[in-house]
């Protein structure tokens, strides 16, 4: 799959597999069609939903990561390009996009696994650096205690169950 065409949950998931440093955990919610993640960005814990195609406030931890970024006028309509270089990234890329956010993920993708991906891996998996590992019903037994909390948000501390 190139990463230039990526789109909606694709991009969310190679996203998220890009934040390596941030991610522990990827799952699937609302039927295979958001992806929730569970990490630590920087110490602010995130536990739900993570749409980065869809929203600044997740695709922020992206922006945060920007040592370098050019943005060039729509040369062409609806085309937004830019060029980027990430910390702990391979190289200076470019992405392309109908929107700035999807020129900004589709080039932070594209500096952690180059121009081409695999399909997404839809089932709940670890990261271990740059690798997802699926969690079999043996792991996540021992892998947390608690289910995923898709309806979490950044800093959410919730309440201990009782």
């Amino acid at each position: 799959m190139n990463v230039a065409d990526l789109t909606g949950v694709a991009l969310d998931y190679w996203v998220a597999r890009s934040l390596h440093d941030f991610v522990r955990e990827i799952h699937f919610t609302d039927s295979g069609r958001t992806v929730a993640i569970r990490g630590s960005d920087r110490g602010r814990p995130w536990d739900g939903r993570f749409t980065p195609s869809t929203s600044w406030e997740a695709a922020a931890v992206v922006l945060e990561r920007a040592q370098r970024l050019e943005l060039s006028e729509r040369v062409h309509p609806g085309v937004v390009h830019c060029v980027a270089a990430f910390e702990g990234g391979h190289r200076t890329v470019e992405g392309r996009g109908e929107s700035l956010r999807t020129a900004l993920l589709r080039a932070f993708v594209a500096s952690r696994f180059g121009d081409a991906v695999p399909d997404v891996l839809r089932q709940s998996q670890s990261l271990v650096g740059t690798r997802a590992e699926p969690i079999g019903e043996q792991r996540a037994s021992t892998s947390f205690e608690d289910p995923p909390s898709p309806d979490g948000r950044i800093g959410d501390i919730q309440s201990a169950p009782r």
